[in-house]
Order: structure tokens, then C-alpha cells, then sequence
């Protein structure tokens, strides 16, 4: 799945963002891009899930 972060803007942000869904699911993979504010998670959690912890740690999805 992937999601666009408009606050992910660098190295920092892609820490918040890979423990908020780590979380959520350990296992899962996580592929961060800041120049672009995409993330594309591989992972058996729901979107709902993912986009929810996002949320909680300050990274809400647009």
C-alpha cells in the first residue's frame, strides 16, 4: 500500500514514520521517499491500521 505524508521532509521524519508502522507490524517493509512524501508499506496490517498509527505519531496521511 502507499501513502502520501506531506510532513515527511527528511531523514528524521522517515524514523517517525518506519516505528509508527513497526508498531503496528513488526515485520513489516517500509520504503520512504522524502523528496516526494512517499511511503509504500508491504505489510498484513489494515490500511485503516497503518493510517491510524501515521496519524498518532504526528505523519497523518493525505
Amino acid at each position: 500500500m502507499q501513502f502520501h505524508i506531506e510532513t515527511m521532509t527528511c531523514g528524521g521524519c522517515v524514523r517517525g514514520v518506519t516505528k509508527a508502522i513497526a508498531r503496528v507490524d513488526p515485520t513489516a517493509t517500509v520504503k520512504a521517499d522524502p523528496p516526494s512524501r512517499r511511503v509504500d508499506v508491504t505489510t498484513q496490517a489494515s490500511r485503516d491500521q497503518i493510517a491510524a498509527a501515521l496519524t498518532e505519531a504526528g505523519f497523518a496521511p493525505a
